[in-house]
């Protein structure tokens, strides 16, 4: 890697990279709004004792918490790998099959249009000036010296599910007895309808589709927990 390469990493970072971490952050808050109530539902209909509900509540949040920054950061590390990898083959083929890459590269602009004469001035130019950059971006569509950082997403996932939780543990806790479940039903409604507004967004989804769908699961994840705590 090149030192203006090394310069330019730390000064940005590529919408993929800001990307990775916003989806872990909205798959944590949501495991830890329906983590968190799944067992909230389940202690309170187990017993009316507001510090036992707490106590679950609360060590399910953390517990929730670690096991999603741990999952995002084995799952990212993994991709991130993949990449180097990816990285470190193209480099060893400019050693050994150079020309098949500036193919590669020349046939990349030329399915965008541009001819064939063309193409191949445009390909044996990069080629020439940046050539790993080059043919990392045009066949994996990589930037070279940024992949995915299994921290960044690890700490997002971990904030996210924390906050996610802390709704409708507040919520059962701070209300009174007669609002407990109606007020936590509408908090984790109220939560999961916003991640689902979010991830739609930046997905490019059906927001209402979306929103529906997160509601409907938070009523069955609450429904199933409820009648578990029934038997206790």
């Amino acid at each position: 890697m090149t030192t203006e390469t090394k310069i330019n990493t730390k000064k940005y970072k590529t919408m993929d990279e800001k990307l990775n971490s916003l989806r872990a952050g909205i798959l944590g808050s949501n495991d830890g709004i329906l983590t968190v109530v799944g067992v909230l539902f389940s202690v309170a209909a187990a017993t009316t004792n507001n510090f036992i509900i707490f106590i679950a509540g609360l060590t399910d949040l953390i517990a929730c918490a670690f096991s999603m920054a741990a999952g995002e950061y084995a799952s990212v590390s993994s991709q991130s790998d993949t990449e180097k990898a990816a990285v470190a083959v193209e480099q060893q083929r400019m050693l050994t099959n150079r020309a098949t890459q500036i193919e590669e590269v020349q046939s990349f602009y030329a399915s965008k249009g541009v001819s064939q004469a063309t193409s191949l001035e445009i390909a044996t130019e990069l080629m020439q000036k940046k050539p790993l950059e080059t043919i990392i971006s045009v066949k994996y569509g990589l930037e070279l010296g940024h992949y995915m950082n299994p921290w960044d997403a690890a700490f997002s996932s971990f904030i996210s599910a924390a906050l996610g939780g802390i709704f409708p543990l507040l919520a059962i806790i701070i209300l009174p007895g007669n609002w407990k479940m109606v007020g936590t039903i509408i908090a984790v409604s109220i939560a999961v309808a916003l991640t689902a507004f979010i991830s739609s967004k930046l997905g490019d989804g059906k927001i209402k589709v979306a929103i529906i769908r997160n509601i409907i699961i938070g009523f069955i994840t609450m429904l199933i927990h409820y009648g578990i705590g029934q038997f206790f």
